[in-house]
């Protein structure tokens, strides 16, 4: 709801259009001068509050406010089922001179279609353009915008005013489930037909439960043309996509994970954005949002556009649309896409191919200014939420504060471990011994940056195959594999995330168009592997030792890390208290070894409290089921230390009692 006040002296109603006879306020206005001052100084952070569409009642009169930037038009007029897509029929007018253009329709209502007219000053161009403000679409391949008012009773305020901080804080457990909705599961006694948001609210929270993770995190929910972009081609940055249902039953859904203690994260794309022609490149017949140099607006990767982010109005624009998901349908972190593409001006670029900065740099400055603003204002309005970059390059300080010089994200994706640890364990284990430096060099940078584990949608798409797949040896040690890389993810510093359908060991690449195979979990070895995440989950949500001190050296030491030949790995993992600590042993052979002795740092019983080897999750059966005493042996720097049976391809997890 808005709270606005109406002086009826400066409200002016035209003549009946007889097309539709509905009547045009050409005199009503939501925008202040305020507005408009903040708007094209880059500071008006709520702008969906005052552009798109708008219903209300002016003067008496029910109908829709409309307000558009188009800064280089003659003409802008709003067209529609309503008056029969008359190009002339209710014209706009230009709001002093900021650039936008605005207008009240009486008899206009929730759920017409709509889209704007702009004749432009630029060579005559006249173009039909979508809402950027949008906030709901028609089901794509239509694309026309539809007037809406997203009125829901949020069941969440215990989540919201004390559940988020918790579970969000960087000392706390975080295990996001990477999702895409339309392919995580389908109807197959519907052709195949992809599940609504209120459908996905109660199998997906369900299973989320079950599972113990504690996010979700959705592939870009906001409207997209091109189902194969995945959401990274966006039209509608203020709109969840129509294909799974209304804005008000995506805000089902999320309140249904909160009302189940489950987090929400967004995938969030400010980096480039649809080239459609109904869509915001040459809105009004020039650049408004982009650069006009292709060199600087035309991203030759993935033939979208960049935004201009050294644009005040884009910059509004922006950070008023990552507010939205936050203050309107209370996701409670953003995990922004591609932030390399926008921190290089030649990112994917051969030299001549694109413009240096003011200082002949390759830096984008202009980015670095936005996206610096984008999380210091973020955080201040919502301190207890998460914006998270996926950046793969060694830009320094990513996810330290913008006080200190920092980017100011609040955690970043670490691509470096992915890439070394699914090198490392593609290859077969007679190899192994000579890189185990592969793994061990991510301790050197680990305190460097807030991490994120990622094992995500990126890794099982475009020929990679499966996770499962790409696991060396025949079927039992594929599974055995798999189930120690996710071990050794679980059990290193950092948060994680997991694709759908790795958690279960799906064979075959992810595909969008289809579900994710279920009928897999007939089958004792996938049925094994996702128990293993289950049992990860549990133990990681409960085990302090893994989460409190991630991202502190406090947290972890190597107990030995140049047992090469055997390709054994063990570390120590440590919690605020010492009672907490637990001793983590990986064996990346298929060799079982018996009688290894490894060092521990307190005497007293050494209990196994969870093996990836155990019958249960499909593996051997090779288990240390009694405790092992330690004795004062000195080994690997440690004052005592155990024997064990170490199972092949495993990751064991002990725990003084």
């Amino acid at each position: 709801m808005f709270l606005f006040q109406l002086d009826r002296a400066f409200i002016k109603v035209t003549k009946q259009v007889p097309v539709n006879k509905k009547k045009s306020s050409q005199g009503f206005s939501l925008l202040t001068d305020e507005d408009l001052h903040l708007f094209n100084e880059g500071n008006h952070f709520c702008l969906y509050e005052k552009l798109g569409a708008h219903c209300m009642k002016v003067d008496g009169e029910s109908g829709v406010y409309f307000a558009v930037w188009a800064p280089n038009a003659e003409k802008v007029h709003v067209i529609g089922d309503f008056n029969g897509w008359n190009r002339r029929a209710h014209p706009l007018n230009p709001k002093q001179q900021s650039g936008i253009w605005e207008g009240f329709l009486s008899g206009v209502k929730k759920g017409d279609i709509y889209k704007y007219y702009i004749q432009s000053n630029h060579h005559g161009i006249k173009t039909e353009k979508a809402d950027p403000f949008s906030f709901y679409s028609e089901v794509p391949p239509k694309s026309g915008s539809i007037v809406w008012d997203s009125s829901y009773q949020w069941q969440d305020d215990n989540w919201v005013s004390k559940e988020r901080q918790r579970l969000n804080s960087l000392n706390s457990a975080i295990s996001i489930y990477e999702v895409h909705l339309g392919s995580w599961m389908r109807r197959s006694n519907e052709v195949g037909r992809m599940l609504t948001y209120r459908e996905l609210a109660l199998k997906l929270a369900d299973y989320v439960l079950e599972m113990g993770f504690t996010h979700v995190e959705f592939l870009p929910v906001m409207e997209h043309p091109f189902y194969g972009s995945w959401g990274y081609q966006c039209t509608g940055y203020f709109a969840p996509t129509s294909r799974h249902g209304s804005p008000v039953d995506f805000m089902a859904l999320v309140d249904h994970l909160h009302e189940n203690g489950i987090g929400v994260l967004l995938d969030w794309v400010p980096s480039h954005f649809a080239t459609d022609n109904y869509a915001l490149g040459c809105f009004d017949g020039t650049h408004i949002y982009e650069h006009a140099d292709d060199r600087q607006g035309f991203h030759p990767d993935w033939g979208s556009y960049i935004f201009n982010y050294g644009r005040n109005e884009v910059v509004s624009f922006l950070i008023s649309n990552a507010l939205y998901w936050l203050d309107v349908f209370h996701a409670d972190g953003l995990r922004v896409d591609a932030v390399a593409s926008m921190l290089y001006l030649d990112y994917s670029r051969k030299q001549g191919e694109w413009v240096p900065n003011v200082h002949g740099g390759r830096e984008n400055l202009e980015a670095l200014a936005f996206l610096r603003k984008l999380n210091e204002t973020v955080y201040k309005e919502h301190p207890d939420v998460h914006v998270m970059a996926e950046e793969s390059t060694d830009w320094p300080m990513v996810s330290k504060p913008t006080s200190l010089g920092g980017l100011g994200f609040g955690m970043k994706w670490d691509m470096g471990w992915m890439n070394d640890t699914l090198d490392y364990m593609q290859k077969d284990p007679i190899y192994r011994s000579h890189h185990l430096d592969r793994l061990t060099f991510r301790m050197i940078y680990a305190y460097h940056e807030n991490f994120i584990l990622p094992l995500s949608h990126d890794e099982v798409v475009h020929g990679k195959g499966s996770l499962l797949g790409r696991m060396p040896g025949d079927d039992w040690q594929k599974f055995a594999n798999l189930r120690l890389l996710f071990g050794y993810m679980f059990t290193q510093p950092g948060k994680k995330l997991l694709f759908m359908g790795c958690e279960f060991g799906q064979w075959s690449e992810w595909n969008h168009e289809k579900s994710l195979d279920w009928h897999l979990l007939e089958h004792s070895p996938h049925r094994g592997v996702q128990l293993w995440v289950k049992h990860l989950n549990q133990l990681y949500r409960t085990e302090r030792a893994l989460y409190e001190n991630d991202f502190s050296t406090d947290g972890f030491e190597w107990i030995d890390c140049n047992d090469s030949e055997n390709c054994i790995l063990i570390m120590l993992r440590k919690g605020n208290l010492p009672e907490d600590s637990l001793v983590i042993i990986l064996n990346f052979t298929p060799v079982p070894r018996e009688g290894y002795r490894l060092g521990v740092p307190h005497d007293g019983n050494w209990k196994e409290i969870l093996n990836s080897d155990s019958k249960i999750f499909f593996g051997s059966g090779l288990e240390n089921k009694s405790s092992c005493v330690a004795d004062s042996t000195k080994w690997h720097g440690q004052p005592y230390s155990v024997c064990l049976t170490l199972p092949p391809l495993s990751v064991i997890i002990l725990k003084n009692e």
